[in-house]
């Protein structure tokens, strides 16, 4: 496993992570004793980055990676954890709370849940817009000095905000949904994480599963937040599937699968990148670590970016009441 360190002051990690939150069921149930089975066959593959937060099923997430990391060595892993995230108990959402005095309770339950004495890299969710992005970033370095975050990171957040945060602290890395579909970064935050020397841990590498090459229209049950999401509903899957078609022509030629060359693909743009794969059983996590022997040459990247444009998704890639939550859309 290749490692790499996050921008100029985060963690040194592996070349590929493991995002979690698919374990705790929002693309539906999921198997406990698979998913930590899962956490293990990644920990033993090389992966030592694994990513969390801490409202994926309200605690249930990170009480999950605690029971998987129990007895094994706490600095072989690095963790990377969210907040801020409001739910209710109908798991609603109820938006976000990013106050200096917020911080420092959420991250007091992170800990206990986790059963860990630090957490590696600590981000806010989203942009709080009744908080300062300083005011957030502050009451985190607090933190760091007192020794129970490591690292900062920031999450879905447009360039004047992420200047606004490195201003104040080092920041790690961003994480951002980017892939094939999902390309906004290209659009000035890429190039501001550039200059500034932070890391970018990229999620929804598959599109949640739509690029992944096993989705099929109408497999998303009740729960699944794919069963709302724009880019799975009626023409948009279709044409979103479409795209997949063209995409897997290509694999075909290379000898891999569609989603191999779609993880290679969002690793090949930046060495900042690290992909975060979203693997819930270790079918799946062995197909995902698979991607870190395919090479893309330029026609290979010419002939993908041919089969899939920028621009060409159909949808957005959360529904309109949460797109507005996106710093990162804003530029």
């Amino acid at each position: 496993m290749h490692t790499k360190t996050l921008g100029r002051t985060g963690p040194l990690v592996s070349a590929l992570g493991l995002g979690c939150m698919g374990m705790s069921g929002m693309y539906g149930p999921a198997d406990r004793q698979e998913s930590i089975a899962t956490i293990h066959a990644a920990l033993e593959a090389g992966i030592t980055l694994l990513d969390t937060g801490d409202f994926y099923g309200m605690g249930h997430n990170e009480m999950l990676i605690g029971e998987a990391l129990r007895g094994r060595n706490r600095d072989d892993v690095v963790i990377s954890v969210k907040f801020g995230a409001l739910r209710d108990p109908q798991n609603g959402w109820s938006g976000y709370d990013a106050r200096p005095a917020a911080v420092k309770n959420f991250l007091a339950y992170s800990l206990q849940r986790l059963g860990v004495d630090h957490i590696d890299v600590y981000r806010p969710s989203r942009l709080d817009p009744a908080v300062p992005i300083e005011d957030t970033i502050g009451a985190i370095a607090d933190m760091v000095k007192a020794g129970y975050v490591r690292h900062i990171g920031l999450s879905e957040m447009g360039s004047e905000t992420i200047r606004r945060a490195a201003a104040v602290h080092p920041i790690s890395d961003l994480q951002i949904e980017y892939s094939l579909l999902s390309r906004g970064i290209e659009d000035g935050i890429l190039q501001t994480c550039r200059e500034l020397g932070i890391g970018v841990t990229a999620y929804g590498v598959l599109s949640r599963g739509l690029i992944s090459g096993h989705w099929q229209k109408g497999a998303a049950q009740a729960g699944d937040f794919r069963s709302v999401s724009p880019r799975f509903q009626g023409e948009n899957a279709d044409r979103n599937l479409a795209l997949v078609e063209a995409l897997r022509a290509i694999a075909r030629r290379k000898g891999v699968s569609v989603a191999q060359i779609a993880i290679a693909w969002v690793a090949a743009q930046d060495p900042l990148i690290v992909p975060l794969v979203g693997a819930r059983r270790r079918d799946r996590l062995t197909e995902a670590l698979g991607s870190l022997d395919v090479t893309l040459s330029a026609e290979d990247l010419a002939a993908i970016e041919a089969a899939v444009p920028k621009g060409s998704a159909a949808g957005t890639r959360y529904a309109e009441p949460l797109m507005a939550h996106l710093d990162s859309e804003r530029g």
